[in-house]
């Protein structure tokens, strides 16, 4: 199977959980988006990290981002793509200093900046979770294509998950655009993708 299929088929496997929302953009519309840049994907954001500091887009100039939009309740897909994100950055060794990952939550209600400091460690120290007002958060996932919607899965507000699209982008040092990882995508993988972009000079 080709690449194209392989992706496509993993994004059927992800989309499946939440094609009975309605959303912005139909899946197919976003997958076309990601995978043949028709729109930009990726833009300014003004959110808060997860030791209390304000932080935005233009900090990371100079890195290439890994961007991981998830949720600290999410019970397999975000645990399992933010530890290949990880191991991709043990196996860039020195080079990954040359690499931001950001993990942006989609339940700022829950993962206030305390709650990701405990979280993001599991992972790894260079990792950043980032949280904020609804609102900015939303304007970050709007800008990166993401989807994501509260769910409730009993009586009472507490009770809740969140349906979300769970793609890792990689941005350039300017923080354009590059392409994407599908959830699931190995760390051998990522790192083949990534490490000639480290060689590329920086403009």
């Amino acid at each position: 199977m080709s690449r194209a299929g392989r992706w496509f088929g993993l994004w059927l496997a992800l989309t499946s959980a939440w094609a009975g929302h309605a959303a912005a953009r139909s899946a197919a519309e976003t997958m076309d988006i990601l995978m043949w840049n028709r729109e930009p994907v990726g833009g300014p954001f003004a959110l808060t990290d997860h030791t209390g500091k304000a932080r935005t887009d233009r900090d990371f100039r100079g890195e290439l981002m890994l961007v991981y939009f998830g949720f600290t309740y999410c019970p397999d897909v975000c645990p399992t793509d933010l530890m290949a994100i990880g191991q991709t950055l043990d196996l860039l060794g020195a080079d990954a200093e040359k690499v931001q990952p950001l993990f942006i939550t989609v339940d700022p209600e829950r993962d206030t900046a305390e709650h990701l400091a405990d979280y993001v460690t599991l992972f790894h120290p260079r990792l950043i979770g980032l949280t904020g007002g609804l609102d900015a958060i939303r304007e970050a996932a709007d800008a990166y294509k993401v989807y994501f919607a509260k769910v409730a899965t009993g009586k009472g507000d507490a009770n809740y998950t969140v349906d979300h699209t769970a793609y890792i982008y990689l941005m350039d040092r300017d923080g354009k655009y590059l392409g994407f990882f599908p959830p699931g995508t190995s760390a051998e993988r990522m790192l083949e993708i990534i490490r000639p972009r480290l060689a590329a000079p920086q403009r």
